[in-house]
């Protein structure tokens, strides 16, 4: 390991290891490219590929390379992507907390799957919503701007510089609060849909007493749900792409000094 490091170069070898562990943030914390049936023997080449091809962008080294100095500026390279990863996971959060909302009102809520990325139970609705949006994710290409915002840190952020800032902080307590309500915005139809249907099912009890609640309404509710679902499909994932879009340019707030 010395020969190799006398070989190449020290502080080569440590903007190696720099950029490994700030592309490894990327396959670690960023949607799609974190996801859990993504195996680590294909994730670790792939970062390993991209280590190669991106390490003619990087500056000098930018601090003295002693063992407190490169603890810190390996955990700040963790924390880009921890950070970076988390604003846009809260985007696709949104979709989840609307998908449970729908399932609640349509009585999915026992109807639950294991989530692969949070090995967590989550209702299959938020599973479909989550899946489709990613799709979109990929449809217009937010997997190469992922990528991009990775090389133009390299210029914009030098290795081991990075510290969090207050503003950060506010952005990520902003967008907490936003997943609940644009979890209840996406999911307003269906449920004001459910509203109204409860209200037609009281007056049909009221004027028909003999109306089976349990064995007419609740597919009712289900058929009427589903329709109203795919036909504000394409407006959910409109908002939901102008979301992820916004939240991929307050990404910028991760170059502020």
């Amino acid at each position: 390991m010395e020969s190799l490091i006398r070989l190449f170069g020290e502080e080569h070898v440590i903007l190696f290891f720099l950029l490994f562990a700030r592309l490894s943030g990327l396959f670690a914390f960023f949607p799609f490219f974190s996801h859990a049936t993504i195996p680590l023997s294909i994730k670790t080449p792939i970062t390993f590929f991209m280590v190669i091809f991106l390490y003619p962008l990087l500056p000098p080294l930018p601090f003295v390379p002693t063992l407190l100095n490169l603890l810190l500026a390996i955990l700040s390279e963790l924390l880009i992507g921890l950070i970076g990863g988390l604003m846009l996971t809260i985007v696709l959060s949104i979709l989840q907390m609307a998908g449970m909302q729908i399932a609640f009102v349509m009585g999915f809520t026992m109807a639950s799957v294991m989530d692969p990325q949070t090995s967590s139970s989550v209702p299959v609705i938020s599973q479909i919503l989550a899946l489709i949006g990613l799709m979109v994710i990929l449809a217009f290409n937010g997997h190469h701007q992922m990528l991009l915002f990775i090389a133009d840190s390299l210029t914009l952020l030098p290795l081991g510089t990075f510290y969090p800032h207050m503003n950060v902080l506010t952005y990520l307590i902003k967008a907490t609060t936003g997943i609940f309500v644009y979890g209840f915005v996406l999911s307003f139809p269906v449920v004001a849909f459910s509203l109204l249907l409860d209200v037609v099912f009281g007056m049909l009890m009221k004027t028909m007493p003999q109306f089976n609640l349990l064995v007419v309404g609740f597919p009712i509710r289900i058929a009427v749900s589903f329709v109203v679902l795919i036909a504000v499909l394409a407006s959910m994932m409109l908002i939901f792409k102008r979301e992820f879009i916004e939240a991929m340019n307050h990404l910028s707030l991760l170059f502020l000094r």
